[in-house]
């Protein structure tokens, strides 16, 4: 891998990883709702102006009803569902699961006529993965929390069929348009919530969050993210998906003061395991999605 690849790889692992210690410090005194408001609305607009100056807006319209589908599935219910979670369990159990996606990934294919068969090595890998979200759930999760977990499966599924439809529905349109309708519909679909339940007593910390979690984890992230793809390719791009939650393990140990348990320690690796063994089919063939947290 270039010198470029590999800075970009960097890139993208840090502002991947920086969501969920930001969610949990804005969730403290912003409501769930509000939060993706306010993550989606600004790159909602910007981008949409871009379309507009370059003359292409046309693109979002024409496309639209799929773009609003993609835009509720994977950001509009996900990140209400990882927000609320992040109100009640760690950022490091957050990430953790959330690395467990492209097990889902492997399951929803199935679903898909044209999918390619699924080796021994890739259902091996399910098996672990499997194994490593039981132990992550079974060791770091009270009978209270099992709750905020589901919530946190339910992301994964979303992340999971979010890709199966830029690949049935919007493979032809360009990404651009694609997070510029997405975003700015989820913005959209929420404002109403969003007016009602807007913070009166929110810090400059929690503003700070929901700023970066906007411009840098969200706008940012996907420019950068498409620039390693054109770079390295989408097989190994998606390796970003593992290191990204290591760090956010650490961001959430050093800053938060989460605690480094059994949990982490037994489940993480099998995870880590079994999702790169699910993920590598010994092919040529690549596929992109956009598990953004």
């Amino acid at each position: 891998m270039s010198r470029r690849g590999w800075l970009l790889f960097g890139t993208m692992s840090v502002i991947w990883g920086l969501p969920y210690l930001l969610i949990r410090v804005a969730v403290r005194h912003m409501d769930p709702g509000v939060l993706v408001f306010c993550r989606t609305a600004p790159v909602g607009v910007f981008l949409l102006l871009v379309l507009l100056f370059r003359g292409q807006l046309r693109t979002v319209i024409d496309n639209a009803r799929w773009i609003v589908i993609f835009g509720v599935v994977e950001f509009g219910i996900p990140w209400f569902l990882m927000s609320t979670s992040e109100r009640h369990i760690t950022s490091s159990l957050t990430s953790l699961i959330i690395c467990a996606v492209p097990l889902f990934s492997i399951v929803a294919q199935r679903f898909r006529r044209t999918e390619e068969h699924v080796t021994r090595r890739r259902l091996l890998g399910l098996g672990i993965g499997a194994a490593g979200v039981a132990l992550l759930v079974g060791l770091g999760v009270s009978g209270g929390s099992f709750t905020w977990v589901g919530f946190m499966l339910l992301v994964c599924v979303g992340y999971a069929v979010g890709p199966l439809i830029l690949a049935a529905k919007l493979q032809h349109v360009p990404s651009i348009a694609v997070v510029a309708g997405a975003t700015f519909s989820v913005a959209v679909l929420w404002s109403p919530w969003a007016l009602t339940h807007w913070p009166h007593a929110a810090t400059a910390e929690t503003w700070a969050s929901a700023a970066t979690l906007s411009v840098v984890c969200t706008a940012g992230a996907f420019f950068v993210f498409f620039e390693l793809v054109r770079e390295v390719g989408a097989t190994r791009s998606v390796v970003v998906t593992y290191l990204n939650t290591a760090i956010a393990v650490v961001l959430g140990i050093t800053f938060l003061r989460e605690p480094l348990t059994a949990a982490i320690l037994a489940g993480f690796p099998l995870v880590l395991v079994g999702s790169v063994l699910a993920t590598t089919s010994g092919t040529r063939r690549e596929s992109v999605g956009l598990e953004v947290a």
